[in-house]
């Protein structure tokens, strides 16, 4: 499944995005290993991943589950060792295949979402299901997710949902994932965040994950607290277009 020069390729792509990782972090007097890179692979080949596995990136995201259910398997069976992420909106029809080999799901924005993926955890799953909130940063966004919205909770209703899922065993919450929204500036957008995740942690000590920044506003995310950053387009190169 390795492609040399394919490989060559994202090992180039891979060191520019450490770079930028290295120096937003110096900007702020943090750490590089204090960030977790998370490769979205969505459109992207199995072997992509596998030519990411092989040059140590082992934390690997998807948005959709009619992609990535049959490619965390391809993963696997060309023995890849990674952990998927799922950072897609997602339905509750779809909790259980997500549940089966998801390591952590970014966007738990609505009750009946968490309610869903607790109950699939409990059956496909001999450990409890890593969760994200996703909250929406968009100022004029409604008060709960829209399905024609961008996904995730208004800031206010963070509280109410993390209390819900911190009820159940079968899930188990690590902090926040936020997009910047299109048209507001990243850097204040990831403030607001941090202030969500701040009063997050206050009642949820574990809850010490901030999923934010992706290609074009990592260094916003980092400045503001990003623990994760999700990076696709500046890793493997302009996707292909879904068919």
């Amino acid at each position: 499944m390795i492609n040399e020069e394919r490989l060559a390729e994202i090992a180039a792509n891979l060191a520019a995005v450490r770079k930028r990782i290295a120096a937003a972090c110096a900007a702020v007097q943090r750490r590089p290993d204090e960030i977790t890179l998370v490769a979205i692979t969505k459109t992207y080949p199995a072997s992509d991943v596998v030519h990411l596995a092989t040059l140590g990136v082992r934390e690997v995201g998807e948005n959709r589950d009619q992609e990535a259910a049959g490619k965390a398997a391809e993963v696997r069976a060309a023995g890849a060792d990674v952990h998927w992420h799922f950072v897609g909106q997602l339905q509750r029809n779809k909790a259980r295949s997500v549940a089966s080999y998801a390591d952590l799901v970014h966007s738990v924005d609505r009750p009946a979402l968490a309610t869903a993926l607790a109950e699939a955890a409990a059956k496909v799953r001999d450990r409890p299901l890593d969760v994200l909130i996703q909250v929406n940063l968009d100022p004029d966004a409604p008060e709960v997710s829209d399905p024609q919205h961008r996904g995730g909770v208004s800031p206010g209703s963070v509280a109410a949902l993390a209390e819900l899922i911190g009820e159940d065993e079968a899930l188990r919450l690590r902090g926040v994932m936020a997009v910047a929204p299109v048209n507001d500036d990243a850097g204040a957008a990831f403030a607001r965040l941090a202030v969500v995740a701040r009063e997050l942690r206050a009642d949820h000590p574990n809850a010490t994950v901030v999923s934010a920044g992706m290609s074009g506003d990592l260094e916003e995310a980092i400045a503001h607290g990003a623990t994760h950053v999700r990076v696709g387009t500046a890793l493997l190169g302009k996707r292909a277009l879904l068919g």
